[in-house]
């Protein structure tokens, strides 16, 4: 589905999974930080499979569509792809976080996902990676040879990293999942499925940090309404 400029699958059976699939997720937030980042509108645009993640995407296709569907976040892809890799003994490789966070990943995957060989990398944290980190990271993943490679290294910077490096990647999917890292680690809290359900899953995460989320909630947010408003009634973007 077309959805202001973007191709976005809504529904898991529509999902094309094939060898060397690009898995990203959309928002209001990194919509609109896409409008002032084309390289990071290019490697949306170029996802294999780009999901709708976020209540706003779920407005918006209503209101310009007149569809309604469902939001599958990047934790819903996540544990998606987790239980099929178990059911066929499949292989993962988690790149991102801190070592801390991988090692709980590791000890809760081995728990609840015991069939799954599973492995991981921690890249040295900074804003923009030098080439020598990025061929560390390629080798790291290269060794292990994952079905599916998640990288979880906050949005732009890691669809871009995959889109710049995907022809280096040895994985047949790489799924870039950010926050879920932590979600699954449990170094951070997801809501709860009441907040989840309701469309409201923003709220507590914004309540509890107000500072480091202000701009995807007070800023990117009223944005992203007034543009599909704007392409409803004027069939033309505003941003």
């Amino acid at each position: 589905m077309n959805l202001l400029g973007y191709k976005i699958y809504t529904d898991y059976l529509e999902l094309p999974i094939r060898e060397k699939t690009i898995i990203n997720t959309i928002n209001p937030h990194s919509y609109c930080i896409s409008r002032k980042d084309n390289y990071f509108a290019e490697a949306l645009k170029n996802s294999d499979i780009l999901l709708a993640d976020g209540i706003g995407i779920v407005w918006a296709t209503k209101v310009l569509k007149g569809k309604k569907i469902k939001k599958i976040a990047g934790y819903d892809i996540f544990i998606h792809l987790m239980n099929y890799l178990n059911s066929v003994h499949g292989s993962c490789f988690f790149l991102g976080a801190s070592q801390q966070t991988l090692n709980f990943i590791k000890e809760n995957t081995s728990k609840e996902y015991p069939n799954l060989r599973v492995g991981s990398y921690s890249p040295p944290y900074k804003a923009i990676f030098d080439k020598a980190d990025s061929v560390e990271m390629c080798k790291r993943v290269n060794n292990f040879k994952p079905d599916v490679l998640f990288v979880g290294m906050t949005a732009p910077k890691q669809e871009k990293w995959v889109y710049e490096f995907k022809n280096n990647l040895d994985a047949d999917i790489i799924c870039s999942i950010g926050a879920v890292f932590d979600f699954y680690a449990g170094t951070i809290k997801r809501p709860g499925k009441v907040w989840i359900n309701l469309g409201l899953e923003w709220l507590p995460r914004f309540l509890k940090e107000p500072k480091r989320l202000a701009k995807r909630n007070l800023v990117s947010t009223p944005k992203f309404i007034a543009e599909v408003i704007f392409f409803k009634l004027f069939k033309r973007r505003l941003l």
